[in-house]
């Protein structure tokens, strides 16, 4: 990898940091979010389920805009707009005007994913793209780190918006900084463009149902965990706001590293069925004892458990089918897994926070993220069978 490959990878994580600081403030600042805007959990909910279905849908154009046309200039666009519409809904009182405002960066927020993801990947050899998309998360990790350690602290002082006001430039920067000095890998001869019909070309392919449903699973565990363990721990455990946010920094610190170590494991392995279903049988687990367990000591390793385990299975997935499929429509193949991931996370985030409201607690949901995650095995285990059948095809 040249210089520019170095520099644009560097700048996608940077990028990933930036775009955290405000996508994560929305769960870690929603106690104030709520006061302030006079919400219930549902309508919580409803908040950050309308940025995800818009999000959710714009997934396979964002993935076949990038294919067509190059990832560099897509991820440049879905950060600046997206910090942009970020800075705007730290300024509204309505909560009507906030869900608008989050549909429509949600859209945008798309950009960001699938070519993001393929920019990396292209910078790296076939037999390390696993690696290279583990880093996508490792700098979300690294911006919700930053943001659980600052962010409580700042909303106490200067209120949640003025917070939230700055991470958004913070946003806008590296979008200015990454438009000017990244680059999309130099390609040996003119790449032929993709057609419209490649989107109806790769659904013929079982495996990417398999892998689109365990990205369903796979999301609707990050996501139910991630937006609502803030609540959890302050409205059902009375921790304060800046303890909730150390937890929430313990969190991001230990899933930051569980997504490269499970991408070099499944690269080692070369089997990358395996770490997923492990990852899901654990999850499956600590999701199960988190509204079981009595003492907070005990609650933090299981949370702290939970985190290791939450990205381990990332680039494993994403890798499945671009390997079975090829590189070449990387992008639709992530868009596509991605559209399903993220109707997973809408799902799980509505209904955690509509059971809250009807249960008193947030027990019933974990508990149903658990038995997502044992369904999640058994799709694990038919994946392998399927993948190895296609790579013999392929091999043969």
């Amino acid at each position: 990898m040249g210089r520019d490959g170095i520099v644009t990878v560097g700048l996608v994580v940077f990028c990933q940091v930036a775009h955290f600081l405000t996508f994560a403030a929305i769960p870690l600042l929603l106690s104030l979010i709520r006061e302030d805007l006079a919400i219930s959990f549902t309508q919580a909910g409803v908040l950050s389920a309308a940025g995800m279905l818009s999000y959710a849908l714009a997934q396979i154009p964002a993935g076949y805009l990038s294919d067509r046309f190059g990832p560099r200039r897509l991820l440049f666009i879905g950060l600046l707009v997206w910090s942009g519409l970020s800075l705007i809904f730290g300024l509204i009182h309505a909560f009507w005007l906030a869900v608008a405002i989050l549909c429509v960066a949600g859209a945008f927020r798309a950009l960001l994913f699938a070519p993001g993801l393929a920019l990396l990947a292209s910078w790296f050899p076939l037999q390390r793209r696993a690696t290279a998309m583990s880093l996508f998360l490792l700098g979300g990790a690294g911006g919700s780190i930053l943001l659980s350690l600052a962010g409580p602290s700042l909303a106490e002082r200067y209120g949640w918006r003025a917070t939230f006001i700055a991470f958004s430039v913070v946003g806008i920067c590296a979008a200015c900084l990454y438009g000017a000095f990244a680059r999309d890998k130099p390609r040996p001869q003119k790449r032929k463009p993709i057609s419209a019909l490649a989107i109806v070309e790769i659904a013929r392919f079982p495996i990417l149902w398999v892998c689109s449903w365990l990205q369903f699973v796979r999301f609707a565990v990050v996501m139910g965990f991630n937006f609502w363990l803030p609540s959890f721990l302050v409205a059902d455990r009375g921790f304060s706001l800046p303890a909730a946010g150390l937890v929430m920094a313990m969190s991001a610190a230990l899933a930051a590293p569980s997504n490269t170590l499970g991408a070099y494991v499944s690269d080692r392995l070369k089997n990358p069925p395996l770490v997923i279903g492990g990852a899901l049988a654990v999850l499956a687990c600590a999701a199960a004892l988190l509204p079981a367990v009595e003492s907070d000591p005990m609650l933090i390793a299981v949370i702290a458990v939970y985190s290791s385990f939450l990205g381990v299975y990332f680039g494993p997935l994403f890798l499945v089918p671009v390997e079975v499929l090829g590189s070449r429509v990387a992008g639709t193949t992530i868009g596509f897994s991605n559209l399903f991931a993220n109707i997973g996370g809408f799902a799980c985030v509505y209904a955690l926070g509509a059971i809250r409201d009807e249960a008193g607690s947030f027990a019933w949901g974990f508990r149903g993220i658990s038995a997502a995650c044992l369904a999640g095995v058994v799709l694990a285990v038919a994946l392998s069978r399927m993948r190895t059948r296609a790579l013999a095809r392929l091999a043969a």
